[in-house]
């Protein structure tokens, strides 16, 4: 039969409107759902710059764009429809937006403008211009016969027109918006006892266009808020003279001037100075061009400042897991058990003790890991670093073409050059985005192996809200394994086999495969049979296919996903037996785990890959095998509990309404993540 299929990006929008729904829920803390606003507009301009500007440029290329678009589309007809659906989303986030400000001055919490301050404020705001942002600012003026100077995308800019009532004559002007950890989006104003007035930098600038523009003569002065969009699509050339380093940093440096794609204006902007804009910036076209609201770059929602924190969610101080001890071996414990770890409800501080102790062990002698996204002055490249210095050899892959995080990790390889770590080269046609960690130790009876292997990046920031695996172990041949892993990443020409874990490119799709396939050949002969998987994505339209013929052999399916599913599920004759979820609540769901019933011996696999083309085809991933039988009713626990959640599941089906699952009649409901909270909280005897 022909099969049917959502379209990734309509999906994915349908995933960025369940955060939508976050920051509209009254049930979510008032200030936390500002944050969800914040996350929704930093989602829906990496969307645009990423998968939007994809799709423009099969209108223009042609080439291969129906192979490459799922569900029944031609580029413009998708492009036509995102650009609809982007539209009515916006909307409902400045309906939203507009709701919450009036919720929070209704707690006494305002966010005022140039208009209505009071004296005390003003002579605040002043000051803080000059001490502030007076210095990082750099007017530029508009000519007509000069071309603009370039003006990079991530910021908000202010567009001035300065004219004459009685003479024709006017001048434009630009002012970019400073945004920095040392020049924040919102500046808290001194205010009455009991009341938070908070004031855009824009509305500072706004209050003293007067004396930015002082030396010019006119009458009339008026201030729009726009932003531009740019393809952030990262290419390099194929110079063979240059290393791929330098290719990718040069790639990252021109990024900063790729084609702007859109350009969002203040709807008050007078017609006059959005064709000059527009002129100036290249864009013809005017579905380019999209009026907006008086604030741009709302992703800055993300960082409003904490003036009450009783209207944010309560933090969860992370768990101890029980089989580690403060002050005992985390490796000797390794060589007796399996660990399994669930950030962040289990504290993210035993992988950095993990790499500490292999950095001063003097038994240790080596230290194998991939890095994808790190934190700032990270623990991890700290400790990297402090191994070292002791003597040990560390080899490092840090993938340089993860996505607008290219930069970090040229600078992070460059310092562990300098420090002596050994740097596995970036591979030039496959991004390596598994988890993994190799710790190599000379005990009594030989060289003993530690492996750790993830589901997400080694960043202690993004630990704290991101909910990953990781699997401790020193199962000889799973780590041998992993040893493998590396030997490949240190030479990608040799392939080689694995007896436990699944490695793409070259493994992991046939495998599923094989496993599905198993399921269905089960059913077909009555046995019980069922595919439970929890990912962030499903778009690969050959995973896809297997799961509908799964169903319709009798399989039973349950998908838990986060973001994009374009597997129609609850569809007639079609994906009856297959229902699916997807979770969004206070923590980002970001864990992977798949698990096949396999006769009654079941099999469980965690680990970096999703059920993506890009995952299976075009990535180094890993995924491990769940073994430890403790360990594997810990991972059907979760999925169990996560599977009957009946406060923030919403039901992915072929109405496409991200409506809620609600608790049966008289039943109470579940909420999973403060449930797991719970759970593991009650295993470690954990009083919160």
């Amino acid at each position: 039969m022909e099969y049917k299929f959502i379209n990734r990006e309509i999906s994915w929008l349908q995933f960025n409107e369940r955060v939508l729904q976050e920051a509209c829920d009254p049930n979510v803390p008032l200030l936390q759902r500002l944050q969800f606003l914040g996350i929704f507009s930093n989602n829906q301009d990496e969307f645009f710059k990423v998968r939007v500007a994809n799709i423009m440029r099969l209108c223009r290329s042609r080439k291969n764009a129906k192979k490459m678009l799922t569900g029944d589309y031609t580029p413009e007809s998708l492009l036509e429809e995102l650009n609809d659906k982007i539209a009515l989303l916006q909307e409902h986030f400045s309906a939203t937006y507009r709701t919450v400000l009036a919720e929070m001055e209704r707690e006494s919490i305002f966010v005022v403008n140039e208009k209505n301050l009071s004296e005390e404020q003003k002579e605040f705001c002043r000051s803080y211009f000059a001490q502030i942002l007076s210095p990082r600012l750099v007017p530029l003026i508009i000519r007509k016969s000069v071309r603009l100077p370039f003006l990079p995308d991530g910021n908000s800019y202010l567009g001035v027109k300065m004219s004459h009532k009685n003479r024709r004559s006017v001048r434009y002007a630009v002012v970019r918006i400073p945004t920095s950890s040392a020049c924040p989006r919102f500046v808290v104003l001194p205010s009455a006892a009991g009341r938070h007035d908070i004031i855009f930098i824009d509305d500072i600038i706004r209050l003293m266009i007067d004396h930015i523009f002082f030396m010019f003569s006119y009458d009339e002065i008026g201030v729009y808020t726009f932003k531009i969009m740019r393809d952030a699509e990262l290419t390099y050339d194929e110079d063979v003279s240059k290393s791929l380093f330098e290719r990718i940093s040069e790639g990252v440096s021109n990024r900063r001037y790729g084609l702007p794609i859109r350009m969002i204006y203040d709807r008050d902007m007078p017609a006059d100075m959005v064709e000059i804009l527009a002129g100036k910036l290249g864009l013809d076209n005017s579905e380019m061009l999209a009026p907006g609201e008086r604030y741009h770059m709302m992703k800055d929602l993300m960082k409003f400042p904490k003036v009450r924190p009783d209207l944010l969610y309560a933090p969860q101080r992370p768990i101890q897991h029980p089989s580690i001890s403060l002050f005992s071996s985390i490796l000797e414990v390794i060589a007796r058990r399996d660990i399994f770890l669930n950030y962040p409800y289990h504290t993210f501080q035993h992988f950095i003790d993990f790499l500490r102790e292999a950095a001063i062990d003097p038994r240790v002698e080596s230290i194998y890991i991939t890095l994808y996204r790190t934190a700032e002055h990270s623990k991890v490249i700290n400790a990297l670093v402090n191994a070292v210095k002791n003597g040990k050899k560390v080899y490092a892959m840090l993938e340089l073409k993860a996505r607008f995080d290219e930069e970090q990790n040229m600078e992070n390889t460059d310092l562990l050059q300098r420090e002596g770590v050994k740097i596995l080269h970036t591979m030039e046609d496959l991004k390596v985005h598994s988890k993994v960690v190799l710790v190599e130790r000379r005990e009594r009876r030989g060289m003993k192996r530690y492996a750790y292997i993830g589901t997400g990046n080694f960043n202690e920031n993004t630990a704290l809200i991101y909910s990953d695996f990781g699997l401790f172990t020193s199962h000889d041949e799973i780590t041998e394994d992993v040893l493998n892993v590396f030997l490949f990443l240190s030479n990608n020409h040799k392939q080689f086999t694995f007896k436990h874990l699944m490695v793409s490119p070259y493994y992991m799709r046939m495998q599923f495969v094989d496993m599905i396939d198993r399921e269905i050949s089960h059913a077909k002969k009555g046995k019980k049979a069922y595919i439970y998987a929890k990912c962030n994505s499903l778009t690969d339209v050959g995973i896809i296919e297997k799961l509908y013929e799964a169903g319709r052999a009798g399989v039973e399916v349950r998908l838990i996903v986060r973001g994009a599913c374009c597997l129609l599920p609850q569809v007639e004759a079609m994906s009856e037996n297959i229902r699916a979820i997807s979770i969004v609540d206070k923590y980002l769901e970001h864990a992977r785990l798949y698990i096949f019933c396999n006769g009654g011996d079941e099999r469980i696999y965690t680990g970096s890959a999703d059920w993506m083309a890009r995952n299976l085809d075009r990535r180094v991933e890993v995924c491990v095998p769940l073994y430890d039988e403790g360990i594997r009713k810990k991972a059907r626990d979760v999925f169990e509990i996560q599977w009957h959640d009946t406060v923030k599941a919403r039901l992915l089906d072929e109405d496409r309404q991200n409506t809620y699952v609600k608790p049966a009649p008289g039943a109470a409901p579940l909420r999973s993540q403060m449930a797991l909270y719970d759970y593991y909280g009650r295993l470690s005897n954990y009083k919160k």
